[in-house]
């Protein structure tokens, strides 16, 4: 049985694009105008579950599930996964323990706590690394920026989250989407050769 074709479709650029300091909705175009055309395709033809979703405090926006479409190929699983390996590593690799303490430790510096010795302010910042250690550098950066330029007050962990979050929604969404594609393609593939199996099988019992 001869080999798929893997190349008809174009190759990614690696690696995709990426400029921290462009506005969300440019950045998002940017890494989608880099990926191949029959993976935009597929991005755009999926549909989207939407519900609204709910936290202590009542209604807290909506909450947005993405299905890749029917015919995912291996082709495609092959396009996502060096795509969201790209991703991976140029805009939502954790940053480093020493930048989150270092960049901690400068913003709460800003804001001085009463009565917290140094070396209870620095069990604070270590506190403070591990809940923010899986976002990328980038983020953390902009949301102590954004806290800086707005807030009088010193800031919670959970707040700092909650703006890393919002500063890298888009990426993760994409990031999903990609991932969702590549265990589509690889399904796809599996039900595939169970079936070629079933009907070699079949043949075979015949003869």
């Amino acid at each position: 049985m001869p080999a798929p074709n893997i190349t008809a479709f174009p190759s990614p650029r690696s690696p995709l694009p990426f400029d921290p300091a462009m506005p969300a909705a440019d950045r998002h175009s940017l890494l989608i105008g880099a990926l191949p055309p029959p993976l935009q395709d597929l991005l755009v033809a999926g549909p989207v579950e939407r519900r609204p979703r709910f936290s202590d405090d009542g209604f807290d926006g909506v909450t947005e599930t993405w299905s890749p479409p029917a015919g995912v190929t291996v082709q495609h699983a092959a396009m996502a996964q060096r795509a969201l390996d790209d991703l991976a590593m140029m805009a939502l690799a954790p940053a480093p323990t020493d930048h989150v303490l270092a960049r901690v430790l400068a913003l709460l510096s800003h804001y001085p706590a009463k009565n917290m010795t140094p070396d209870v302010e620095r069990l604070v910042a270590l506190d403070w690394a591990e809940d923010l250690g899986e976002y990328p550098a980038w983020a953390i950066d902009a949301a102590a920026r954004v806290w800086r330029r707005s807030k009088k007050w010193r800031p919670s962990i959970a707040e700092m989250r909650a703006l890393c979050d919002d500063l890298c929604a888009g990426e993760r969404k994409l990031a999903e989407r990609l991932q969702a594609v590549v265990q589509a393609g690889q399904q796809n593939r599996v039900q595939g050769g169970a079936a070629k199996a079933l009907t070699a099988g079949a043949i075979r019992r015949m003869s």
